[in-house]
């Protein structure tokens, strides 16, 4: 039983593996790589798409015609800093935050005259 003590002992050199001392780089290396994947796939983009629709709310002008985030298409008849006017019927105007308007309303196709 002693010998099989001796046996389990620690290795040459003190330290328990043997091994040379692992650099602390070489230990954060794989949380450094899946940051910078998770930057390039995933904050980028969302960081583009934000700049694009501050840049679209801010050249907002009277007669666009929008979609809210809520779906209701309308036409742009007042503007302020924080508030849109949309007109969405004959003589119907509602009152959103900026903020709510999703996008620009896509045209419609126009139909040919073969059809």
């Amino acid at each position: 039983m002693i010998d099989l003590a001796y046996a389990m002992g620690t290795a040459p050199g003190g330290g328990a593996g043997g091994g040379a001392p692992v650099n602390p780089l070489m230990q954060f290396l794989p949380f450094i790589l899946i940051f910078v994947i998770l930057y390039f796939l995933m904050i980028r983009p969302q960081q583009k798409r934000s700049k694009q629709h501050r840049d679209f709310l801010a050249a907002l002008e009277k007669g666009d015609e929008v979609i809210t985030s809520g779906g209701i298409h309308g036409k742009v008849t007042g503007l302020t800093d924080t508030v849109v006017t949309l007109e969405v019927g004959q003589n119907v105007r509602i009152k959103v935050e900026r903020s709510n308007i999703a996008g620009r309303k896509p045209k419609a196709p126009e139909k040919s005259a073969t059809e």
